[in-house]
């Protein structure tokens, strides 16, 4: 094998891909699949069947893991569409209730569905009165994130009549529920987090205002929500809705496969958003903000950041998938003005440090050409901290944001009807078979 080399030649057809095993001359000729947007994909489904090699593709950054109707990305030109419709043009012009139905359903509604999906999202938002004992349970100083992971992977104990993944109608109902209670499980780990009572959800508001009334009121006194911090809210959930296959989806859909329910499927998508490396980049942003401090010391950072051997990173920067601006950070940035503006920020100094990290990247040839630009997670951290969120907080919303993008690839999923239980292939590099000695006989 290791002499083995595999090359790939387009056949004149335009629809097959010819793979050559050079230490045996054989050919295996494979199918190419055309989807809508995005690049040709090799259909390597019988490749181990009939060469008796599978591929090696760690992180799979080169594997299309399934098909999806969903979320398109253009990483190269900087562009993200749910169900053909452009991130820019969503968070300017919908709202991110009309978001999600459009990722559950495929389509944007019309006024009556979207009065009834309205209706039924606002009232399935309160949770199961035994929950709130649940809360209890955890330490005072558990963080929000391991007290939702546990909440929701809780669900599936309180709602049995929404758990039979077979049945149309559950799905709808399982679907309904997480995106409903999402924002008052949150609010409440938040509370519990600080020691203040629980505010339960109110049907007279819409769905961020209700998290944010849930987040900021108090038995004692009753909180008016701004509109304007309910608008930056909303936008926030919608620029973090879905992003195709990424970690914690992936995981969903893994979990999904194996036919666990729906709320447990959420629960591990929530665990693996809670890693630095995924769900966390925004908080990293601010403590590099934090320890950068002023401006006069950008440079010397800018400096570090270029140096390999040094371990610092602009955090914020640069993204797996985008080689270009990511569009939803044009949105974040508009937004952070707004917010600053209204709650009267004048001399933010996360802020100033932002842009002038912001504009010395992008004019400094080495980020340039390594396409190092802003991503989403650059300005959300600083409008959170400016809407008085604490860091531990910022990846719980960013899970409740998610919660319908993991909902509708799960749907997706099990109505797919080639999908199948996921079990990736590994490159075994350990020994080769050894004969048992027995205890007394080893050295």
């Amino acid at each position: 094998m290791a002499e083995t080399q595999q090359l790939a030649k387009e056949t004149s057809e335009n629809n097959t891909v010819t793979l050559i095993d050079n230490a045996t001359g054989k050919q295996v000729t494979m199918p190419v699949l055309d989807g809508t947007e995005g690049p040709r994909v090799i259909d390597i489904r019988k490749l181990y069947q009939e060469t008796g090699m599978f591929t090696f593709d760690p992180g799979f950054t080169s594997t299309g893991s399934c098909e999806s109707g969903l979320t398109f990305i253009d990483g190269d030109v900087g562009t993200l569409m749910h169900c053909g419709y452009s991130i820019d043009e969503l968070a300017e012009k919908s709202d991110f209730l009309e978001v999600c139905y459009l990722l559950l359903n495929g389509e944007l509604p019309n006024k009556a569905q979207m009065e009834e999906f309205e209706y039924a999202i606002t009232r399935h938002s309160m949770i199961h009165e035994q929950l709130h004992s649940f809360y209890h349970g955890f330490r005072r100083d558990a963080h929000p994130m391991a007290i939702m992971v546990g909440v929701v992977g809780a669900l599936s104990a309180f709602y049995h009549d929404s758990t039979d993944i077979r049945d149309e109608h559950q799905r709808m109902i399982a679907s309904r529920r997480l995106i409903a209670k999402m924002p008052t499980i949150a609010a409440w780990a938040y509370k519990y987090s600080i020691g203040q009572p629980m505010i339960y959800p109110r049907n007279d508001l819409n769905y961020a205002e209700n998290f944010l009334h849930m987040i900021q009121a108090t038995p004692c006194e009753n909180y008016e929500v701004n509109p304007i911090l309910a608008r930056a809210m909303d936008r926030i959930f919608i620029l973090h809705a879905d992003h195709e296959q990424n970690a914690s989806t992936s995981t969903v859909r893994l979990a999904g496969s194996s036919q666990a329910n729906p709320f447990a499927c959420i629960a591990a998508g929530i665990a693996c958003l809670w890693g630095p490396a995924h769900g966390g980049a925004n908080e990293a942003v601010l403590k590099m903000l934090d320890e950068i401090g002023s401006k006069d010391r950008v440079g010397s950072y800018i400096k570090r950041a270029k140096d390999k051997d040094d371990p610092f990173r602009l955090m914020g920067f640069g993204h797996r998938v985008y080689k270009n601006y990511d569009p939803r950070a044009k949105v974040m940035r508009e937004t952070c003005h707004e917010v600053l503006d209204f709650l009267g920020i004048k001399d933010e100094p996360y802020l100033d440090l932002a842009m002038d990290l912001e504009r010395i990247a992008t004019e400094d040839e080495y980020f340039v050409e390594k396409k190092l630009y802003p991503n989403v997670d650059f300005y959300s951290g600083i409008i959170l901290r400016a809407m008085g969120f604490p860091t531990t907080m910022f990846t719980v919303i960013f899970a409740l944001a998610r919660t319908v993008g993991w909902i509708a690839q799960w749907k997706e999923m099990i109505e797919d009807p080639v999908q199948k239980i996921g079990r990736p292939r590994q490159l075994y590099n350990g020994y080769s078979h050894r004969p048992y000695v027995p205890l007394d006989q080893r050295g």
